[in-house]
């Protein structure tokens, strides 16, 4: 039954990552375009998001397990530390050169847009490099 609630949960994402244009390159690349044509609609998904987002942590905060009974696992670190900065300088760099972040490229990529698997092969080998460079069993952050 979890992994029913968990495709259907995931299936619920996509489905809005599409509707909100979020999985449309040409879209997320106006909406970073701040000189030019400028397309501020995607800064109302953001805000929906981090609204959805700062509930939902609030929430789970106050939970030891989660709503399927599993363990609760939220971030440990909250600091902002040089890899947290470094990581984002990346990740930002690499959306506006591509016009994808991993959930939309994903579900442009099941849409059959080539971009989007050339975006994820390269995600795939920068999270490999990143995975390399970690020595065996460093821990994450996560509780």
């Amino acid at each position: 039954m979890q992994r029913v609630v968990e495709f259907a949960i995931g299936l619920l994402f996509g489905l809005g990552l599409l509707l909100a244009g979020m999985a449309d390159p040409g879209k997320v690349l106006g909406f970073l375009d701040l000189a030019g044509a400028w397309d501020p609609s995607l800064a109302l998904v953001m805000a929906g998001a981090i609204a959805v987002g700062v509930l939902a942590f609030t929430l789970a905060r106050r939970r030891s397990l989660a709503l399927l009974g599993g363990a609760m696992q939220l971030p440990a670190q909250r600091g902002i530390d040089r890899p947290l900065v470094l990581g984002s300088l990346v990740f930002g760099v690499g959306w506006g050169l591509a016009g994808f972040c991993p959930g939309p490229a994903l579900v442009a990529a099941a849409a059959g847009h080539w971009q989007a698997w050339l975006f994820l092969a390269g995600m795939l080998a920068g999270m490999a490099l990143h995975g390399a460079r970690l020595p065996r069993g460093a821990p994450v952050a996560v509780e």
